[in-house]
């Protein structure tokens, strides 16, 4: 992703971005343009939302693909590649979602960069912007390169909040809490070419 030079604020940038036909997405007042994706990408990001469209069903949470935006006030406007809301408020606007429980993204290249980690206590960017939704319960990076699937969950206790990271791979099932599913890995692998 590439920031476009600007000091856009939250308005100025919905205003320019429901009036254009390349997605952005909007981090305190920068604008980045957001690249194309690979087979690979679209297989996984098709493949978890199948499975999640079989287990919603006709409930009152709703799935969206990376053509929603998800919001936190003025800060930013990100286009994830999955969420999961069940919130009625995320019924009042057809573009923007601010109460995901559920988010996920398939890691490109790009993104990879954007939310690359030096040592397992860093937060990412992107992370450390998503935990400031409250309704967000987990956060869930799935790999190209390599049958993996990261799960970032928030817990509550007495000791207070933290979030909890769970790694998947090869054989695993993955749990995903806050929408009790539970998926081979495989299956959201299914027809993912990693001979490249």
């Amino acid at each position: 992703m590439i920031a476009i030079p600007s000091g856009f604020s939250p308005e100025e940038y919905l205003s320019i971005e429901h009036e254009n036909t390349i997605r952005h997405e909007y981090r305190r007042g920068l604008v980045y343009a957001m690249a194309g994706g690979s087979d690979d990408h679209s297989r996984l990001g098709i493949n978890f939302l199948t499975v999640i469209n079989f287990h919603l069903r006709d409930g009152d949470c709703q799935f969206f693909s990376g053509d929603v935006k998800v919001n936190y006030a003025g800060e930013f406007f990100y286009y994830p590649d999955a969420f999961v809301t069940c919130d009625p408020r995320d019924r009042s606007d057809r573009y923007v979602k601010r109460y995901p429980k559920l988010i996920a993204e398939v890691l490109s290249p790009a993104t990879e960069k954007f939310v690359s980690e030096a040592l397992e206590e860093d937060r990412t960017d992107k992370f450390e912007d998503y935990r400031q939704l409250e309704s967000l319960e987990e956060y869930v990076l799935i790999s190209q390169d390599e049958m993996r699937v990261e799960c970032r969950r928030r817990v509550k206790d007495g000791a207070g909040e933290r979030w909890e990271t769970v790694v998947y791979g090869a054989g695993d099932i993955v749990m995903l809490q806050s929408i009790e599913l539970e998926v081979a890995i495989a299956e959201l692998y299914r027809g993912v070419n990693f001979d490249r």
